[in-house]
């Protein structure tokens, strides 16, 4: 609900605050008082266009700011045109008009004499039939929209496999080359450091063979190990005349063995570089072999191992990948099979709705002012999307002798209005909250006057209803009602309640505020309006 509207310097009106509260609100005054400026605030809070025309000239800027109430929640919206720019606010953020829109979408609609946007877009005809349909038709769209889902969610899948399938096979052999050429090299962690040392000790054979053998000599059995062994000897029988001496005996006998071991592990080594000569051709074969990798694949073997390991869980990616063509295609015509299923059972129900709809419409276009008028809604079938698979088009004859044809192109401003309000009263349903109407009452009167008051007094109950009118009868049904006064350059807006009332209506009937009659006629009005 729109619970308090502000505006300065728009046209004519310098400044005006108006709290209209729900139900159906009417806004009347002479011609030229500037009453449509008030839905032309509705119009500059719903995004948009500003008009230069609509600043006044009290100021340089116009302003308008107003306080909607939804489901308890309140939301302040606001909007500032001067002759260069237009800047929006919500909840004292800055905002652009797009925001705006977004914001009040679904929330208010102004419709004027010649806005025809509301019922010849086909969004919007088809959100139209959507919130009338009962609720197995509501389940038919939450099934579609499930199958949409499915179906777009498979389309997703097929697109991130790639579009070139050629460059995926070109980029699987290039990581399997490298993953199966790596492997095959059969480098194990750390085994760079054990073949370089091994060709550093091949490469130098011969000499560390001669060093080996001085080694061997010095401390063998004609060197150190025979001298030791005398040693020993002579310790051992002077430790048997002197007893003392018997520690440095067996600190002899320990020397001796561990020379023994040093020969012995000498000659172990020295037995190791005895080597085929083609030793050395292999390890620097393999040695030439991870120079080769390296060169490829990384400063060091480590680096070279990660890269084929990275490179084997690319290609096992990309062999998925390759394979998951074939099983997207079963699973797109499997999805799209069930959203062809979903949208032939969601047409049916709106077609039957909007039957319905068409129905009741025609029936209350007969109370305002048609005497056998055409409405019905053309469903045809088109590329599914994500409201369905239907092409919804509005057609209208305000009469069945003349061809029906889209409202677009069929309506006048005065029959679309009616139209409008045929068509919220025939669904039964609101897909706004919210809805001003533009001098809805243009070519009627008399008792098709008074069942247009009634049927927006009736339209008011679920949501609020706000229209501009030269009808008394159709402003007598008004829960609230502000009048438009005009006093040279300057035009006041002020709540009329009581006599005041009475005054205006016996304006709008008779042209004459303050005659007796007129008022008569004014508290007629008000008695047949407060009793329907």
């Amino acid at each position: 609900m729109l619970d308090e509207l502000s505006v300065g310097n728009l046209g004519l009106i310098p400044r005006a605050h108006l709290e209209p509260g729900p139900g159906l609100v009417v806004i009347t005054g002479e011609t030229g008082t500037g009453k449509t400026l008030l839905l032309g605030a509705l119009r500059l809070l719903r995004g948009e266009q500003a008009r230069k025309d609509q600043i006044g000239p009290n100021g340089d800027e116009t302003t308008v700011e107003a306080r909607f109430v939804e489901d308890g929640e309140e939301r302040i919206i606001g909007r500032r045109v001067d002759r260069r720019r237009s800047r929006a606010s919500i909840d004292g953020s800055m905002a652009t008009a797009g925001n705006l829109a977004e914001a009040l979408s679904g929330v208010l609609d102004v419709v004027g004499q010649h806005d025809r946007t509301l019922l010849s877009e086909p969004r919007a005809v088809r959100r139209l039939l959507d919130g009338a349909m009962p609720e197995v038709g509501r389940d038919a769209l939450a099934n579609y929209g499930t199958a949409w889902e499915a179906l777009v969610e498979t389309e997703q899948q097929a697109a991130a496999l790639g579009g070139d399938h050629r460059a995926l096979e070109r980029e699987l052999d290039m990581v399997r080359f490298q993953r199966d050429e790596i492997a095959a090299a059969g480098f194990a962690e750390g085994e760079d450091r054990e073949i370089a040392e091994r060709a550093s000790r091949l490469r130098n054979s011969e000499e560390l063979r001669e060093r080996l053998a001085a080694v061997e000599t010095a401390a063998g059995e004609s060197g150190a190990s025979a001298d030791l062994e005398s040693a020993d000897r002579e310790l051992r029988a002077a430790s048997r005349t002197a007893p003392s001496l018997e520690p440095l005996a067996d600190l002899s006998g320990q020397l001796n063995e561990l020379l023994s071991e040093f020969n012995a592990e000498i000659a172990r080594v020295n037995a190791d570089l005895d080597h085929d000569p083609q030793d050395l051709d292999r390890v620097e074969q393999r040695l030439a072999l991870l120079g080769d990798l390296k060169r490829k694949y990384g400063d060091d073997l480590d680096a070279v191992l990660a890269f084929g390991a990275e490179a084997a869980e690319r290609a096992a990616e990309l062999e998925a990948r390759l394979d998951r063509p074939g099983v997207i295609a079963r699973l797109h015509v499997t999805a799209r099979a069930d959203v062809d299923e979903a949208a032939r059972t969601l047409r049916q129900h709106r077609r039957e709705t909007g039957e319905r709809i068409s129905s009741n419409a025609i029936e209350h276009l007969r109370d305002l002012g048609f005497s056998d008028p055409y409405v019905g809604f053309r469903i045809t079938e088109r590329e599914p999307g994500p409201e369905g698979a239907d092409q919804v088009v509005l057609e209208f004859a305000s009469d069945r002798g003349l061809v029906p044809g889209p409202v677009s192109k069929i309506a006048s401003g005065g029959e679309l209005s009616r139209l409008i309000l045929a068509l919220r009263l025939a669904s039964g349903t609101a897909d706004v909250s919210i809805i001003a109407f533009d001098e809805i009452d243009a070519g009627t009167g008399g008792a098709t006057a008074l069942a247009m008051g009634a049927k927006l007094k009736h339209l008011a109950t679920e949501r609020q209803v706000f229209c501009v009118t030269h009808l008394p009868q159709v402003a007598a049904f008004a829960e609230s009602h502000f009048v438009v006064r005009r006093e040279g350059n300057t035009a006041t807006v002020s709540e009329l309640e009581g006599d005041e009332r009475l005054e205006e209506l016996s304006r709008m009937l008779a042209g004459l505020p303050d005659s007796e009659r007129g008022r008569e006629h004014a508290a007629e009005l008000l008695t047949i309006a407060s009793a329907s």
